[in-house]
């Protein structure tokens, strides 16, 4: 972040070892101001998850009904997102 690249942090929001409001605590206990409120992005006109950026390009966004291997359990939503990254773009709400 400090050399302005972006950082993308993500988790199914099944995952039961390391849930994704565990990480949502620890970015907000980093004090970073935010810059896309928390809000659901969609894939095919469904939602995919929920999505949110910070300051410095740092985002982090949750896989709806996807546990720890997002890819294995949601690979339509975690090529959407990774799509996304890739493009420099936030997914669609």
């Amino acid at each position: 972040m400090e050399h302005n690249l972006p950082v993308w942090l993500y988790s199914g929001d099944f995952d039961s070892v390391c849930p994704f409001t565990a990480t949502r605590y620890t970015l907000h206990a980093l004090g970073l101001d935010v810059t896309e409120p928390w809000r659901p992005w969609t894939v095919n006109n469904e939602a995919g998850g929920y999505i949110q950026g910070y300051e410095g390009g740092l985002v982090f966004a949750t896989v709806r009904g996807a546990g720890r291997m997002v890819p294995a359990y949601q690979p339509e939503r975690a090529l959407a997102l990774i799509s996304a990254f890739l493009d420099g773009r936030l997914p669609p709400r």
